[in-house]
């Protein structure tokens, strides 16, 4: 009960996005890597590939239909930027399923908390569109399992990854039971975002932050903006996109983070929902800052930093 458990399938490396692709494959062996040099020997846990019925809680019919097609008879993608080949329907169905059963797990006290370190990522992909290298949104499922099946009331989705996470909040926007809060470059890629979207009931909250900006406004905004709506929200349960590229080496942003700050970030919120956590890789595509960033989170949510 009191450890972090790991959630990764070979499966994962398997998705094959091409020789050029910043999603590449080499991005978890950089992650394996950093936690071998770090001698850290984390437990594992078993998990079980996403069902129909949990991907069409948040997915359409079409949208998973269109993603399964694609991907077992080799078509053209959908979206340029998300590749997709025959491999990637068991890595996507695992990186969804694996989020439901990190969450489950934690439910049940067999460990305090899960970092998922799978792919293809998630954020992204909305109920009918997969893009910005998402086929399946793997935290809006597990979200809408804590509500749905689990029966929870009140969930919380801290996104801080250097991207918008279009994808979550379109899930949830109309939904006051999951809270989704992104604090994210702006402008910036997918152009989403806006403080003045709340949702229902006051439920989304988007943080913009100016190309380039120093890290301490990063932390000034979790401290004064983030941490007393989640406060005031009570979840039971928090999940988080984990993305990693508002680390300052990442090509696909222009923040000014490192290891120690993605450290500060999860334990200025690890206290939140009692501590039950279950953390989702989502971006970071500078391999070195991945791995050493990945590592920084993971031993934060262990009390090991």
């Amino acid at each position: 009960m009191n450890d972090t458990a790991i959630v990764f399938r070979e499966e994962g490396i398997f998705h094959d996005t091409g020789p050029y692709h910043p999603e590449s494959p080499a991005r978890l062996e950089a992650i394996l890597d950093a936690f071998n040099r770090h001698k850290i020997d984390p437990p594992f846990l078993e998990i079980e590939p996403a069902t129909r019925e949990d991907l069409l809680r948040i997915h359409t019919v079409q949208h998973v239909d269109t993603i399964e097609k694609t991907c077992k008879n080799n078509l053209d993608y959908p979206d340029p930027d998300t590749v997709m080949g025959e491999s990637s329907w068991d890595a996507a169905l695992l990186a969804a399923g694996g989020a439901i059963s990190a969450c489950k797990a934690v439910l049940e006290g067999k460990y305090k908390s899960v970092f998922e370190i799978m792919r293809p990522p998630g954020h992204h992909a909305e109920p009918n569109r997969a893009m910005g290298f998402c086929l399946f949104n793997n935290i809006a499922i597990a979200g809408k399992w804590l509500t749905d099946v689990a029966g929870l009331k009140r969930v919380a989705i801290f996104d801080f990854d250097v991207h918008h996470g279009n994808g979550t909040q379109k899930a949830f926007y109309n939904d006051d039971k999951v809270y989704y809060i992104s604090i994210h470059q702006f402008p910036h890629y997918p152009g989403t975002g806006f403080p003045e979207e709340r949702g229902k009931n006051n439920t989304n909250l988007n943080i913009q932050m100016m190309p380039g900006v120093p890290e301490e406004l990063w932390h000034s905004a979790i401290e004064n903006l983030v941490l007393p709506e989640l406060k005031r929200f009570q979840p039971e349960f928090l999940l988080i996109s984990a993305g990693f590229d508002a680390h300052r080496k990442d090509p696909l942003g222009s923040q000014n983070l490192e290891e120690e700050d993605f450290a500060k970030i999860t334990r200025a919120v690890k206290g939140i929902a009692g501590g039950r956590i279950v953390s989702l890789l989502e971006g970071g595509y500078n391999l070195e800052a991945l791995g050493e960033s990945c590592v920084a989170h993971y031993l934060a949510l262990r009390d090991e930093v």
